[in-house]
């Protein structure tokens, strides 16, 4: 899942950014409130943090224009200022949640998952498709209830897929959401992908919809069994 970091203390920034990557998202940062709103409205994101005291532009007009233009990612708002009427602002200019400085690290990364579960219509932490689990909590996917190894990119396009089960999510947003920007990879890096996790998950789970891109049913009839063990 990729995350757009909207942050202009480096520190702050760093270590935010090196949790989110540890916890399986893509994180792409911006420290300035013009560059953020023009990221946010021309780019695709599973979701957003925001700090509201930004340079070139305040963070609650930048989430005021991206409501406006109809941008509907979930927001978690970060920030230095506690007093209870700032944070009523901030909802009511759009933002999910709100969390205030000092934060501790497993608090931010809780509420992230909570907010990308529920903008994908999930209730609970442990997501299901036939024999298949996903548990968001401990990062760990499992096959009817085997766990299963996967490497970090891996788990990022088995958590997307099952976190918009029944959606045929096409390649190009796989892409976004899985890479960063700057990452080097060849073309055809998503087949290549599909291929390593069906090896290990079973042929029948992840379906190609030719020309339109990759789909997992919420009731998912058992894989067939994985070509290598998992």
């Amino acid at each position: 899942m990729r995350i757009l970091l909207v942050e202009d203390d480096p520190r702050v920034a760093a270590a935010v950014a090196a949790a989110l990557a540890a916890a399986g998202f893509v994180v792409e940062h911006s420290a300035d409130g013009e560059d953020a709103w023009f990221r946010g409205d021309t780019e695709n994101w599973s979701a957003v943090i925001l700090d509201l005291g930004l340079p070139g532009m305040d963070g609650l007009a930048v989430l005021r224009r991206w409501r406006e233009a109809g941008q509907r990612f979930p927001v978690l708002v970060l920030t230095a200022r506690g007093d209870w009427h700032e944070r009523v602002e901030g909802i009511d200019a759009g933002a999910d949640d709100y969390l205030p400085k000092p934060f501790r690290m497993e608090e931010l990364l809780a509420r992230l998952r909570a907010l990308v579960r529920r903008a994908a219509g999930q209730a609970s932490a442990v997501v299901q498709a036939g024999g298949l689990a996903l548990d968001t909590r401990r990062m760990q996917v499992s096959r009817d209830g085997v766990p299963v190894h996967l490497s970090p990119t891996e788990y990022r396009l088995v958590a997307y897929l099952m976190q918009h089960a029944g959606r045929v999510v096409p390649q190009l947003e796989l892409t976004e959401q899985l890479y960063a920007q700057d990452f080097e990879r060849e073309s055809n890096a998503v087949e290549v992908l599909i291929g390593r996790v069906r090896r290990k998950l079973g042929s029948g789970l992840i379906e190609t919809r030719r020309g339109f891109g990759y789909v997992i049913e919420p009731d998912a009839p058992d894989a067939a069994a994985p070509a290598d063990p998992p």
